[in-house]
Formats: structure tokens, C-alpha cells, sequence
């Protein structure tokens, strides 16, 4: 099997054109099972001496299909070096995304509680046409939830 995950720029991009080749884009759209592969990921690599932070990107056409299990997912998730970048593309209703970026307060489902917020969605749509705003909306989140992570896990 090959290696989960791309180093830099360029590695998400050459991860992306081998990918989008041999994946067929269609629903149902489930968050759950790549969030869980992260996160198992991301779960090797919390100790002082073995420090990383990984960045899920998730691109979607589609209405999320397993919402219970991607809150579910994000909220355990919530304790590993993490972040999940959700950008929406295409005219689907994205509505339920704002549910996973919790911005108003941690997510909360089942009676457990996030330990901070790990989410950040993004609408395509809105900043297509302005690449420097898409990059920083994108990203504006990533900083606080890494130092967020640091504070959980005691490294500051």
C-alpha cells in the first residue's frame, strides 16, 4: 500500500492528479472513514519526541451523508495533532458544514464534547474569483487550532 498523505504543496498536488485518476466523484458523500484515517494517522505522532500536525483537506460536491459519524469522528479526533480543512465546490447546499466548523463553541454529540475546535469550511463559490482571499480564508483557522493542540497536549 502506499503512504497516506503528501509533503508540501507539491506533494498534495502530485497526490491529487495520481489520485483523481483512478477515483470515480460520486456520492453517498462520507466524511466519517477519512476523518478516522487521519486521525488514526495523526494518533502516531503525538509524543515530545515524535511531534507532527497534519492537515486534512477534504474537497466536496456533495450534501455529507453520514453526518452522525463525521461529528462522532471529528470530536475524537479533537485530542490529535489535526485539522480538517472542508472545502464545498459546485451549487450543492452546504448548509450542514457550518455544523461541522464550530466556531460558536465546541462540537458537542452523544453528551461528549469536543476538546477544541478542529474544523475549518470553506464555500468555493464565495471566493473563486479571488485566489488570495480563498487561501486565506482557508487557512486563517489553522495557527489557533495548531496552538490550541499544543495547550491540550502540554507542549506549552
Amino acid at each position: 500500500p502506499q503512504p497516506i498523505g503528501a509533503r508540501g504543496v507539491q506533494g498534495m498536488l502530485e497526490s491529487y492528479r495520481n489520485t483523481i485518476r483512478t477515483v470515480d466523484l460520486w456520492g453517498p458523500t462520507n466524511f466519517a472513514p477519512v476523518i478516522n484515517a487521519a486521525a488514526a494517522t495523526a494518533s502516531q505522532f503525538q509524543s515530545q519526541q515524535n511531534q507532527k500536525y497534519f492537515v486534512l483537506l477534504i474537497l466536496t460536491d456533495g450534501v455529507i451523508s453520514d453526518l452522525d459519524d463525521t461529528k462522532k469522528a471529528i470530536i475524537q479526533a479533537s485530542k490529535l495533532p489535526l485539522s480538517i480543512i472542508i472545502v464545498g465546490v459546485g451549487t450543492a447546499d452546504f448548509a450542514n458544514m457550518n455544523v461541522l466548523d464550530s466556531d460558536s463553541g465546541f462540537m458537542s454529540h452523544g453528551g461528549v464534547t469536543a476538546v477544541r475546535d478542529i474544523v475549518q469550511f470553506v464555500p468555493f463559490r464565495t471566493f473563486a474569483t479571488n485566489a488570495s482571499e480563498l487561501s486565506s480564508v482557508t487557512l486563517k483557522e489553522v495557527p489557533g487550532q495548531f496552538i490550541a493542540f499544543a495547550k491540550f497536549a502540554g507542549y506549552v
